[in-house]
This record gives C-alpha cells, sequence and structure tokens, in this order.
C-alpha cells in the first residue's frame, strides 16, 4: 500500500508572527473585544499592514496601517490573523 499524502495545513499566522519589513493583510480578529478598537484605528480586514518595529525586549511592536504607525502589545498582536502580502 502506498502512503497517503497529505496537504500540508496553513496555519493562519498573525501580526506577532511577522518579521520587521514583511508586508500581510489583516483576515481576522480573535478577541471580539479588542478587535473594536483596532477597527476603530483603520486596522480593518483587508487592510495591507507592515511591521516596522520590534521594541528591545519584543514588547510592544508597531506596525504601518492606513498611512500611520499603531503600537501594540506582543500580546494583542497575537490576536489579529494576517495572511501574506501578494
Amino acid at each position: 500500500m502506498r502512503p497517503v499524502k497529505r496537504k500540508k495545513q496553513h496555519q493562519m499566522r498573525t501580526i506577532a508572527d511577522l518579521k520587521i519589513g514583511e508586508r500581510a493583510f489583516v483576515k481576522a480578529f480573535r478577541q471580539v473585544d479588542l478587535s473594536l478598537k483596532l477597527l476603530e484605528m483603520g486596522c480593518l480586514p483587508g487592510e495591507e499592514i507592515m511591521l516596522d518595529f520590534i521594541a528591545p525586549f519584543g514588547d510592544p511592536l508597531g506596525i504601518q496601517v492606513n498611512g500611520y504607525c499603531l503600537a501594540m502589545r506582543k500580546d494583542e498582536a497575537a490576536t489579529v490573523l494576517v495572511e501574506d502580502s501578494i
């Protein structure tokens, strides 16, 4: 019998998984209460973001979104699902 080839499961990444300079599109939010705050600041699903900086101890992170820099804690960034930019 031949082994069954399985498709690689594409794990969703978050803003916290990005490297400096990497671009991605906001896909969804894991936390409803935090999502409202981010939506009000222009971090909308479908919006392209870029990781601008990571502070020396890894927190906070800064992203470019809608023409401005938005700083957020790493645990907040881990709640924003992204998909790779083309």
